[in-house]
């Protein structure tokens, strides 16, 4: 070997480690997601619908993934300063500073749905929860008649730390009513088919999902767009999605 193919080779081997860790993308999971979109243990994300997207796009586009539980009020921190790369169960509207990220196309739609006592008035819409106390996720905003509602006293705001727990107190009638995506409250239903508790027929606010990138995203954002693109398109989101839901015995609606 000449001496420059050992110069070279050294130093390929010295930046191979970088260039690894710059093909893996990290990506960002909410502690209070519940299922179908995430199946959390310990901190750490061992399913659900978000864990198969990662691992799908992860293989899809030939980079490594790992999975970063990022609470909702370090969400923005996280994808400025690089702790994240994306996180793909968001809406721009939920973002104070949603012009500092690159917005995927949507991947599905969801709607905020209220949970109630069976034994308690039906809630039909905002009027109905004035003076009670709503179980609400720490750090969500909500549709804005709602957050201005919670701003004025009109409607209690209890941050509650998971849904699992919001379920309980509902439960016991210690809140009024819960608030969460319902496909997540659809799943735990399905789970618990003798909880005292029914759907609201009142839908707060339908929207969809869009995957956030940060600008330290390690690949081209017009590459991951595409790859979701061709999943949305093809119908496999969908069947993704499906998946995670069968998994407590309910198809999706």
């Amino acid at each position: 070997m000449t001496r420059q193919f050992h110069v070279v080779l050294w130093i390929l081997a010295s930046l191979w480690p970088g260039l690894l860790l710059a093909q893996e993308l990290r990506w960002g999971f909410g502690p209070a997601d519940g299922m179908p979109y995430a199946q959390i243990s310990d901190h750490a994300l061992l399913g659900g619908f978000v864990f198969r997207l990662g691992e799908r796009i992860a293989k899809d586009l030939s980079v490594s993934v790992s999975f970063i539980e990022t609470p909702n009020k370090r969400i923005e921190e996280s994808l400025k300063n690089g702790r994240i790369h994306l996180i793909c169960n968001s809406n721009p509207e939920w973002m104070v500073d949603a012009s500092a990220y690159h917005w995927s196309p949507p991947l599905f739609e969801e709607e905020d749905a209220l949970l109630q006592h069976r034994d308690t008035p039906s809630i039909q819409g905002l009027a109905d929860l004035k003076g009670k106390v709503l179980g609400t996720s720490l750090g969500f905003a909500y549709s804005l008649p709602l957050m201005e509602a919670f701003a004025n006293r009109d409607v209690e705001r209890k941050d509650v730390r998971d849904l699992d727990t919001r379920l309980n107190l509902l439960s016991h009638k210690r809140l009024d009513a819960i608030i969460d995506m319902r496909r997540s409250l659809a799943y735990e239903l399905a789970a618990r088919p003798d909880a005292p508790l029914v759907f609201s027929p009142w839908v707060v606010e339908r929207y969809r999902i869009h995957c956030a990138y940060g600008s330290q995203l390690p690949i081209a954002a017009d590459r991951l767009d595409a790859a979701l693109q061709k999943l949305r398109d093809s119908g496999e989101l969908d069947t993704l999605l499906q998946g995670e839901q069968r998994r407590a015995g309910l198809h999706d609606r």
